[in-house]
């Protein structure tokens, strides 16, 4: 892409956008970014005239715009030529960094979210115990990740891909909501690895200040 693209992301500091905006950043893709407060469909009812879901990440290039934060960063990354950060359907990795890509939100950030609304935002309303429950789930889908990593670096193709930011991201989570307990030390080197990368932190510098809670 020429350096005048300039899509907008909408997102919340530390939120699921991170894996857009980390994505950006390792793309070297120069974002309109749009920081919100948590939870936006709270704290700023006019987004819902933008995205009527009122969720973050949203990325608008153009007549697109998109919602999945896996999904985002794949397409930051391909429109932007970063071609390293993909798997392309003729490499050996291809089904490894889809599966890995969509296993991210869809099996290990989702049990991350519930355990967040009932064991922190809603424990006095009962939903405690059920958050806890969500934790263990949390925990035990880690191991299709640590699996795969043994004798890796990064999850596919013998090099960081957007694979490992979506799933770098999930595990950055655990630690910042009370989750670290689950992630073994080959899951906490693997993403002290990610997390020293210039491209991660380049983009919480971007979002500003690390939350203390999602």
């Amino acid at each position: 892409m020429t350096e005048s693209w300039q899509p907008t992301l909408y997102t919340c500091a530390g939120s699921r956008g991170l894996r857009a905006t980390w994505a950006a950043a390792e793309a070297q893709v120069n974002l309109d970014l749009r920081m919100l407060p948590f939870p936006p469909r709270f704290q700023s009812p006019d987004y819902l005239d933008v995205n009527p879901l009122g969720t973050v990440p949203m990325l608008v290039d153009g007549d697109a715009s998109m919602t999945e934060s896996c999904a985002i960063a794949h397409y930051l990354a391909v429109k932007g030529g970063a071609v390293s950060l993909v798997i392309g359907p003729d490499e050996a990795d291809y089904a490894e960094y889809l599966d890995f890509t969509y296993h991210a939100d869809a099996t290990i950030t989702f049990p991350q979210t519930v355990f967040l609304r009932f064991a922190k935002f809603e424990k006095d309303k009962g939903f405690a115990e059920a958050g806890e429950a969500y934790a263990k789930w949390f925990g035990k889908r880690l191991i299709k990740v640590e699996r795969r990593l043994e004798g890796r670096e990064f999850l596919c193709g013998d090099r960081f891909t957007v694979a490992d930011i979506c799933v770098g991201y999930a595990l950055y989570l655990a630690r910042r909501i009370g989750l670290a307990e689950y992630l073994t030390p080959p899951l906490n080197a693997y993403l002290d690895r990610l997390t020293e990368r210039d491209g991660f932190k380049a983009a919480i510098a971007m979002e500003g200040a690390e939350p203390s809670v999602i």
